[in-house]
């Protein structure tokens, strides 16, 4: 569950861009002549909705009913009570209050085609308790999948959305500003996630190495940890629906030495992005990014069997083990993958 502010600021994320996004869907949809189109979410799958309407839950599930020629409706399994927040924060025809989402969904579709074509984005994800639901609010629709479709609409950033991934990244990076080397594990989360939240992020997740010359692995602590000489920390930030994570090395001492050499090398090879050509060497790395409704999905790394290269123009989170002056160190940040040519491009620097 979210415990930061959800709220909606048109001047961030205007009425404009959300009325793009859905004639751009409604145009594929006409393509692959669909009369209806569902989008799930919760608080782990929020960003198929939220692209679309800025919808964000804080728990609970809903689904959006995106008809090709009326406007989308929100079918939500959360009380009325908080029919009047969704109003506030949401760009929807109506917000519709029921235990089964599903049932509700597949009948006000049917109410209008019984027959109707019906895409679900992220079939593979939805519940099969939702699933049989549809299939008994509505016996005769047609229910396909339309992940593919979805996806390849939702995978290149608009405006909109880069401004927020950069006041994300500025909040992560102002957040993780606040450690200082000499305090204990627990007290440098504490302040970072404090400084996050102060600064506008409606959600915040630390996790930390806590000893690179032991362990590089990131892991969630749950109070203190003995730390080594070197250290890292990475913050994943969410700001109005959009994602984002940065990671940096530190030392006990204060020292930041190792952070600059780093967050070079990490641009360097970011640039030549979506080709892995960047990581030849590097021992692990990894790339996440939006596809259809986790935030921040495995894409491409030293451990990605089957890679999804992002597209140009897409925004993602990009992080890597590198070796400085013999030692290990993590980093990563936010990029955004360049268009007709343009070299792929950190959005901040993780030093």
């Amino acid at each position: 569950m979210r415990r930061g502010l959800i709220s909606r600021s048109p001047a961030e994320l205007p009425d404009a861009a959300l009325e793009a996004r859905l004639a751009r869907v409604r145009a594929a949809m006409a393509e692959a002549r669909l009369d209806a189109l569902l989008i799930y979410t919760n608080n782990t799958r929020p960003a198929g909705v939220s692209w679309l309407t800025g919808f964000v839950p804080y728990w609970s599930e809903a689904l959006l009913v995106v008809p090709r020629e009326r406007a989308p409706v929100l079918v939500v399994a959360l009380t009325y009570r908080v029919k009047s927040w969704i109003e506030r924060t949401s760009r929807v025809a109506d917000a519709i209050h029921t235990p089964r989402i599903g049932l509700e969904a597949a009948r006000m579709i049917a109410a209008a085609a019984p027959a109707a074509a019906v895409g679900i984005a992220d079939l593979d994800g939805l519940s099969a308790g939702i699933v049989d639901d549809l299939r008994e609010g509505g016996p005769r629709l047609a229910l396909s999948d339309a992940s593919t479709m979805f996806a390849r609409l939702r995978a290149e950033a608009d405006p909109a959305e880069i401004a927020l991934a950069v006041a994300a990244a500025a909040i992560a990076q102002r957040a993780l500003a606040q450690v200082k080397g000499g305090e204990k594990l627990g007290e440098m989360m504490a302040a970072a996630e404090r400084e996050a939240r102060k600064l506008g992020a409606e959600e915040i997740y630390l996790a930390a190495a806590p000893d690179l010359a032991r362990d590089c692995r990131f892991k969630r602590i749950e109070g203190d940890a003995p730390l080594g000489e070197r250290f890292a920390l990475r913050t994943s930030v969410a700001y109005k629906g959009t994602w984002i994570r940065l990671s940096r090395s530190f030392e006990t001492n204060g020292s930041a030495s190792a952070n600059e050499p780093a967050a070079a090398q990490l641009a360097e090879a970011v640039a030549e992005l979506p080709s892995e050509r960047g990581f030849a060497g590097v021992s692990s790395w990894l790339v996440e990014g939006c596809r259809i409704a986790q935030p921040l999905a495995p894409l491409m790394g030293s451990r990605i069997a089957a890679p999804t290269p992002p597209v140009p123009g897409a925004l993602v989170s990009v992080q890597a083990t590198l070796s400085i002056d013999g030692r290990p160190v993590l980093v990563g940040a936010p990029a955004l993958i360049g268009r007709r040519g343009e070299a792929a491009s950190l959005l901040v620097r993780p030093d």
